[in-house]
């Protein structure tokens, strides 16, 4: 029986050893958002140039979350596989998986690294970048991409920290990580005048260190599954799976530098400046929503996943429920706080009173239907976990490919405030990718459960 963290994910509690690795990873996701949100924070804040800067650093957002996307093929795809086979006892096969998947993490790196340097002020114009913006985009971006490696790594291999059942590991991870940026990037930013490069160099540095603990980690003696140098020669049996299942995941994230592409390049054009800088803000308190979902969700995956490669279908059927619950139960809480206070969370981010109205303003039109988020990231990553990469990769899809993209562009012809139409698309798409994916879900579950009872009489 494989443990983790003196965690028995075939045997003990359900509610207990959810508690004990969702919490973790919840703190975990919540800290890895002040990665991004508290550069932005302090540039919002920078005299004289906060507002051009924010808006700059927000149109790099495509970029970094192409690379985060691209960490996810191989970590959201190897860490279910890697769980699954524990729960098989094949143990040998497990850390092939996780010495395959972060030699993919590697050569990523290099090829995304080598185009991201070159190309990103023709794609930051591409996006809606203004004159006023640009720079600010370019040189933030430059250095953040200088530093992808370790972001594929920190972002990659996680995952396969918490699959083990170690949660306290994995939320060190970015604990270790989030203080070193918040400690640095006042330094760099105010300090030493570096302005936006200071607060790319500070999430930089951050995240290395970040990177250093984790593979000291998986090189260790505390670890269950080790990374080592002899599995890292890639083995098409041991990648493709991984990498079918992590496309769901891929597809997730980077649709959303898709929509922000789509997003901004439409508010560039329906409402200048002052929207992208609000749509930057929209991205930040979006990731509030969502992050803290993955959090949970990671908490449950190892439970769903060990437990469905051991056959325990019972375990999985209460892994999920309480995943489902206290997924449907946080968006619900927060949906509420941003209808009621939108203009504070917006003035956390900026000090511009033009941007605060605005985006407050955007708040309550954008997130409208944040409720529904829980129901669909908690279904769809329960597909992750259960290893139903189709389906899961089509209930990805839904929601951002066939729904939002083309409501962003179709809703402004249908009313005369063409930024308020643009906005919309968002809980629009919410709501129904929502309802679709949670039925589909519930009938997909019913069957597999029937199925596996029967074939253990």
């Amino acid at each position: 029986m494989a443990k983790g963290a003196n965690q028995d994910m075939g045997t003990g509690s359900i509610k207990k050893l959810m508690v004990q690795m969702a919490v973790p990873a919840v703190v975990g996701q919540v800290i890895n958002l002040l990665y991004n949100v508290v550069d932005r924070i302090y540039i919002g804040h920078i005299p004289e140039i906060g507002g051009a800067a924010l808006t700059g650093v927000g149109l790099f957002t495509p970029i970094l979350m192409l690379i985060t996307a691209f960490a996810m093929l191989a970590g959201a795809g190897g860490a279910p596989r890697a769980a699954i086979a524990m729960g098989q006892q094949e143990k040998d096969t497990a850390e092939k998986i996780v010495a395959n998947c972060f030699t993919v993490l590697l050569l990523l790196a290099v090829a995304l690294t080598a185009v991201f340097y070159v190309t990103i002020p023709q794609l930051v114009r591409l996006f809606g970048g203004s004159d006023a913006t640009l720079p600010y985009a370019v040189q933030y971006g430059r250095i953040y991409i200088l530093g992808s490696v370790f972001v594929l790594i920190v972002m990659g291999m996680n995952p396969f920290i918490t699959t083990q059942g170690f949660a306290r590991i994995s939320m060190l991870t970015t604990v270790i990580g989030a203080v070193i940026n918040i400690v640095l990037d006042p330094i760099f930013i105010f300090v030493f005048h570096m302005g936006v490069a200071g607060a790319a160099t500070a999430t930089v540095l951050s995240q290395a260190v970040s990177a250093v603990w984790i593979l000291k980690f998986l090189m260790g003696k505390k670890t269950i599954l080790h990374l080592k140098a002899r599995n890292m020669r890639l083995e098409r049996g041991i990648i493709l799976p991984c990498l079918a299942l992590g496309v769901s995941s891929f597809v997730m994230v980077s649709t959303e530098s898709i929509l922000s592409i789509c997003f901004t390049s439409s508010l560039s054009r329906y409402g200048g400046d002052v929207a992208v800088g609000a749509m930057t803000v929209l991205t930040s308190i979006n990731q509030l929503v969502t992050m803290p979902l993955q959090g949970i969700c990671q908490g449950g995956q190892p439970l769903i996943s060990f437990n469905y490669g051991a056959k325990k279908f019972d375990r999985v059927k209460e892994a999920f429920g309480c995943q489902f619950c206290v997924c449907v139960a946080y968006t619900t809480v927060f949906w509420l706080l941003l209808l009621l206070f939108p203009g504070v969370f917006a003035g956390i981010f900026t000090n511009n009173a033009a941007l605060v109205a605005y985006t407050a303003w955007a708040i309550r039109i954008f997130l409208a239907g944040a409720f529904s988020v829980g129901f669909q990231i908690s279904c769809q990553q329960a597909f992750m976990a259960l290893g139903q990469a189709k389906i899961s990769l089509i209930m990805a899809c839904l929601r951002k490919l066939i729904l939002l993209i083309p409501l962003i562009f179709i809703l402004p012809n249908f009313f005369a405030d063409k930024a308020f139409a643009v906005f919309l698309a968002e809980p629009v798409s919410d709501i129904l990718a929502a309802a679709v994916t949670t039925v589909t879900f519930f009938a997909f579950f019913r069957k597999l459960l029937r199925e596996g009872k029967t074939a253990q009489q």
